[in-house]
């Protein structure tokens, strides 16, 4: 097992690393760059963590960071500006403001998030600088990886193609998926009569994660933007890595552990429903 997963994470690094090595040096030069407006950032909201002790602000972070760096890539290619380029910045700072936004009136006031809590915990007296290794730091760099097909895109001179029509279309599903799955489940919070029910009705009657398969499929429609450019195929590690977390790390893997053990109907749930790809109920 521990071969299969050494073997693994280094098939994964080579995807990752191999691709920014063929790069020439104006990117590279401007990758730098985006890695220290990324370090920057999270330094700085790690500072503001410690402060507030409430380590959970890098969730609101992660989807405006995203536009931070897209905007900084743009502007170091105004020269190259085209619409193709002006329709992907739409795209990515839609996408991150609308994430941001939700977590923000979601979690603002409401306390440090349980993940972080336990981390805390774990931490102890050494949490101060764990939390900048663990959660700021190692998430900044994640931010830096995946969004290298924002410069490949802004890079690109080609014109709008069939590439970015489906692009498009991935884009649109995702950020219905995401933003319409987001807000049914917001609604049905808000009613204290559904405390320990599941939501299974609209999106999630389809699948038990509307939110993350809409959020893979919005990364998938950057890809296809990116895979404009010569090298852009090479650079598929980013959209499948983000799958890869939103299924197995960070989204639904974690979410429902925690939920087969506060919802007992969430095991009839998970019976007929889907997990991720929208499919019809189980009878």
């Amino acid at each position: 097992m521990q071969s299969r997963k050494f073997n693994l994470l280094l098939l994964l690094a080579s995807m990752i690393i191999l691709p920014i090595y063929m790069m020439n040096t104006a990117f590279s030069s401007q990758f730098l760059g985006g890695f220290l407006l990324i370090l920057g950032l999270v330094s700085a909201l790690w500072i503001v963590s410690l402060i507030i002790k409430d380590a959970s602000i890098v969730d609101i972070y992660w989807g405006l960071g995203f536009v931070a760096v897209a905007w900084f890539y743009a502007y170091k290619n105004l020269e190259n500006f085209t619409l193709v380029h002006q329709l992907f910045l739409g795209m990515v700072t839609l996408w991150g403001f609308r994430l941001g936004g939700y977590l923000a009136s979601r979690n603002l006031g409401k306390g440090e998030d349980y993940r972080y809590v336990q981390f805390r915990k774990e931490g102890g007296k050494h949490w101060w600088w764990i939390s900048f290794l663990r959660v700021f730091f190692l998430q900044g760099v994640l931010q830096w990886i995946v969004s290298s097909i924002f410069l490949l895109v802004v890079l690109s001179t080609a014109e709008l193609s069939w590439l970015h029509y489906l692009g498009l279309v991935l884009f649109a599903i995702g950020l219905f998926f995401e933003a319409v799955g987001d807000w049914q489940l917001t609604q049905f919070k808000k009613n204290p009569e559904n405390k320990g029910k599941v939501l299974d009705t609209g999106l999630w009657r389809y699948t038990r994660h509307p939110n993350y398969f809409g959020d893979a499929m919005i990364w998938w429609g950057f890809f296809c933007f990116a895979a404009t450019h010569p090298q852009g195929i090479y650079f598929i590690f980013a959209p499948l890595l983000m799958t890869f977390l939103l299924i197995r790390v960070s989204g639904v893997a974690m979410l429902e552990r925690g939920l087969k053990n506060t919802k007992p109907k969430y095991a009839e749930y998970i019976r007929k429903t889907s997990a991720f790809i929208p499919m019809p109920p189980k009878a």
